[in-house]
């Protein structure tokens, strides 16, 4: 086995006022691996995904990212140059003026000239299929065109893992197979959060649902027409 670079060990998370979301929750992602991550509304998925990036702080439990413990704020900063994280809400992710400053933030970030920059920005834009949308606003795209521009954020930092949490929302079928052939080329390790079992289906290998404040095992059939029910949490078919 290849070693870890997301490790969360023992982990709680309670929301004030509406009790435990998170409970003695583990979860491994090995170099190389694709996992898909499932469960009904409320489980606590982004919850955990915001933990493992620093953004929430577990009431218990150990977090640790390329085999370093997250122990304070330095070192999330440090381990979130090498994660390609994508919020659900797209509108969480694009805050600069023209989508080429959003996209060459990262690369910016990472240290690299400006030049070299908006080098990286133009190719992640050509990726995702929106070459020419340097000089747009980003407020006022498309949902479907905003998640692409989010997609692109992460990809122009050249990322060692994926972290993304429903990257299908505000796609339209035409940009949802883009983005299941855009990562069908990707090789880097990744958790992929979702609630269309099909997209987990050609995106990942393995599937992990979270129920009662828990990872639990999955099952993913390699069948066209894997889906859930509504009371379910796992995918299956008849």
């Amino acid at each position: 086995m290849t070693s870890a670079v997301i490790e969360l060990s023992d982990i709680e998370y309670t929301f004030p006022g509406r009790g435990i979301c998170l409970s003695g929750l583990n979860f491994h992602l090995h170099e190389g691996e694709r996992v898909g991550l499932f469960g009904p509304n409320g489980a606590g998925k982004t919850t955990m995904l915001h933990i493992l990036m620093g953004l929430l702080h577990p009431q218990r439990g150990e977090v640790r990212l390329f085999g370093r413990t997250m122990a304070d704020g330095r070192a999330f900063d440090e381990a979130r140059l090498r994660i390609g994280f994508l919020f659900q809400n797209s509108d969480d992710q694009l805050f600069c003026p023209t989508v080429l400053d959003d996209v060459a933030f990262g690369p910016l970030n990472q240290g690299l000239s400006p030049d070299e920059a908006r080098q990286r920005a133009t190719e992640a834009l050509t990726t995702v299929g929106l070459s020419g949308f340097e000089d747009y606003v980003p407020y006022r795209l498309s949902g479907g065109e905003k998640k692409l521009v989010a997609l692109a954020t992460i990809l122009s930092m050249r990322p060692e893992v994926l972290v993304l949490d429903e990257p299908t929302t505000g796609l339209s079928p035409e940009s949802r197979e883009r983005l299941v052939s855009i990562l069908a080329g990707l090789p880097m390790a990744r958790l992929v959060v979702s609630h269309e079992p099909d997209f987990l289906a050609a995106t990942t290998d393995t599937l992990l649902a979270l129920r009662d404040g828990r990872i639990v095992p999955g099952r993913l059939a390699p069948h066209s027409h894997v889906h859930v029910h509504e009371e379910g949490d796992i995918p299956h078919q008849h």
